[in-house]
């Protein structure tokens, strides 16, 4: 036991006297040589952090809100003042014998109404190669020819417009115009021929013929009729001597109205 413990206090001994032993200095590593790079003449240095500058951000500034110009406020015209436009008159007719009112501006005309004295009406035109007056009776829904010589007319029908010529016609056309339609001349005279046309007896109005003839230097609107179909010739006095030349057509008439017109060939003078 003596010997165990003599022991254990030697070699405490020792290891006491290892800690205590100087240490021998070790030599620091050395480091390698710094090596320059040394870069060609051609070469772009290589940016450094402190070259190379940070980015900027660009703050975009906000639209500013531009404000809706508000338009002027309209200019107020002032509405001009209508003057009323007098209305015209048509004037009056009075009816002043019995009469016959006709579909066209002679007696050469069919037929329109029966006047008596003391109808009233108003005319509404004239006619401009004679003085008869368009009228409007107020007995009547539809208008026709009078001869001023059988009217009272209280009014300026200079005023009037010429109205045009109407001539009625039938719902269906029984008879076309004559056939075989001549004029011949003989000096200053002109003679006009045709076929007849064969039209029941209720129906035969004859036939009506509208020309234009030069007498002593005038123009003249010479419109003439018969009475039956069996008349198929006239002779009418045509002259020279006037600007427009002399013309004529026909028709056939019946108790309905008119056909259509057949252009009369003229002979020259």
């Amino acid at each position: 036991m003596m010997m165990r413990l003599l022991s254990f206090l030697l070699l405490l001994s020792l290891l006491l006297t290892g800690c205590n032993l100087p240490v021998a200095p070790q030599p620091s590593p050395s480091l390698p040589p710094t090596t320059s790079l040394t870069l060609p003449p051609s070469s772009t240095p290589l940016p450094t952090h402190a070259d190379t500058p940070l980015p900027t951000t660009t703050l975009t500034p906000s639209p500013t809100a531009t404000e809706t110009p508000i338009p002027p406020s309209p200019t107020i015209t002032e509405t001009p003042t209508l003057t009323a436009t007098p209305t015209y008159a048509f004037p009056q007719v009075t009816v002043k014998m019995q009469a016959h009112c006709r579909y066209g501006p002679s007696k050469a005309h069919l037929h329109a109404a029966d006047l008596y004295p003391g109808d009233t009406g108003t005319v509404r035109g004239r006619f401009q190669y004679s003085k008869w007056l368009y009228v409007k009776f107020d007995k009547l829904n539809y208008f026709c020819w009078v001869a001023p010589s059988v009217v009272d007319v209280v009014g300026d029908i200079s005023l009037l417009k010429y109205a045009e010529v109407k001539l009625p016609v039938p719902g269906v056309y029984l008879y076309g115009p004559p056939d075989e339609v001549y004029a011949t001349r003989d000096g200053n005279k002109v003679t006009i021929t045709w076929s007849q046309v064969v039209m029941t007896k209720d129906k035969d109005r004859g036939y009506y013929l509208e020309l234009f003839v030069c007498q002593n230097g005038a123009y003249l609107w010479w419109p003439v009729s018969f009475p039956d179909q069996y008349t198929t010739s006239y002779t009418v006095q045509d002259e020279p001597g006037c600007p427009s030349p002399s013309r004529g057509v026909i028709y056939t008439v019946e108790k309905h109205g008119y056909s259509q017109p057949k252009t009369i060939p003229w002979p020259p003078p």
